[in-house]
């Protein structure tokens, strides 16, 4: 573990995901990070089939074996990870069982990560609403549009605002600083 990463032990993470087109490094990136720092992650998807990740929305990436997001229960978790990638995004904002856990973790005043389109699924289900955030810039507008207080071209943003934690990233390159959020927020809880 480096030097200025936490123990998370004893803190459970879920990453929802689905089967195509989630961002290779927004997703692997964070889950092997938290593995590494003691957390247990579990990757859920829309089905159980193998996670194809694409690298830049278009170049196969890593397979990831899920679990079915149908099966998850997520009062089991402390924070909710939802990475990018236009298509997983796009794909999983209108996934009714991502749209429950979602409203599950802000309604319950837990936190939620999301980075790049991620986001999206925050818009589809009202959690944006008086929100300070960011993420891939094309999304701003819908952001805006959903009610978001404030949207900010910044690596990473954290709202504690309207009962739960967000964090969020713009992209890939922001991933030191989304996982330094992360940490910061389960190792607090």
């Amino acid at each position: 573990m480096a030097e200025n990463t936490p123990d998370l032990s004893g803190h459970k993470v879920l990453a929802i995901v689905t089967n195509y087109g989630v961002e290779q490094d927004e997703l692997v990136v964070p889950v092997e990070h938290l593995r590494k720092a003691g957390a247990e992650v579990t990757v859920a998807a829309v089905k159980e089939d193998p996670v194809q990740t694409l690298v830049g929305d278009k170049d196969p990436g890593r397979t990831v074996t899920p679990e079915a997001i149908a099966d998850v229960d997520p009062g089991q978790y402390a924070l909710l990870l939802v990475p990018g990638g236009t298509l997983n995004a796009d794909t999983l904002r209108l996934d009714e069982n991502a749209q429950r856990i979602a409203r599950d973790f802000t309604s319950g005043g837990r936190p939620v990560a999301a980075i790049c389109h991620g986001p999206w699924l925050l818009v589809e289900t009202g959690a944006v609403r008086g929100k300070s955030l960011t993420s891939y810039p094309s999304l701003r507008t819908d952001i805006t549009n959903a009610g978001a207080a404030q949207w900010a071209d910044k690596e990473v943003v954290r709202c504690d605002a309207e009962g739960f934690t967000l964090i969020t990233s713009r992209n890939p390159g922001d991933l030191d600083a989304f996982l330094g959020e992360i940490d910061a927020v389960l190792a607090a809880a």
